[in-house]
């Protein structure tokens, strides 16, 4: 994932900051508890689409700001 769109990508539902979890492929919004996918270095980020997240454990994330990527 390009670390220039993870930096001006937000939650279109709250427009809060997302974590990116490259395990998983997918972008994560805490304040929705939601997880948009990322399908071939492309963020899907339809609601009707997003995964609910569930009390899962923590993952390593790193938020969408991190210049490191």
């Amino acid at each position: 994932m390009d670390a220039r769109l993870l930096d001006i990508l937000v939650c279109p539902l709250c427009k809060g900051p997302l974590e990116f979890d490259r395990a998983a492929a997918e972008l994560r919004c805490r304040a929705d508890r939601l997880a948009f996918a990322v399908r071939d270095g492309i963020p899907v980020m339809l609601e009707s689409q997003a995964r609910t997240l569930d009390e899962d454990p923590p993952l390593q994330t790193t938020a969408a700001h991190d210049d490191s990527h």
